[in-house]
């Protein structure tokens, strides 16, 4: 099984957190850290933006890449939203298997989200 880091960017904490919850809670991701509030510097239909946004790293795998992708153009309200992923060389055993496990959609897990 191959793993992968997947990273997107939104431009609110609103939806950072929207996109990190239902990644997870649609068993997508086995975790995404939400870094807060990055610069960006952009050119977008012509001009240079320079936006503050939130980045979203998602742990998962290759077989969820696709869930994950089309997860997130169906949630962001960007109309083109980065979704870059890198592979996993390497990382320890323990919690490779910890992400893996957090994808098992036959998984008796509880979904919902505990309070922030």
């Amino acid at each position: 099984m191959g793993y992968l880091v997947v990273l997107t960017s939104v431009g609110s904490e609103e939806q950072a957190n929207l996109l990190a919850d239902q990644l997870v809670v649609r068993r997508h991701a086995g975790c995404v850290n939400i870094v807060k509030v990055h610069r960006s510097v952009y050119r977008w239909q012509g001009r240079v933006f320079d936006d503050n946004e939130f980045l979203l790293i998602a742990k998962t795998t290759d077989e969820e890449y696709p869930a994950i992708e089309q997860a997130i153009q169906e949630l962001s309200n960007y109309d083109l939203p980065e979704v870059i992923a890198f592979s996993v060389a390497r990382g320890e055993a323990k919690y490779l298997e910890w992400i893996a496990a957090g994808l098992d959609k036959g998984a008796n897990y509880r979904d919902d989200i505990e309070p922030r």
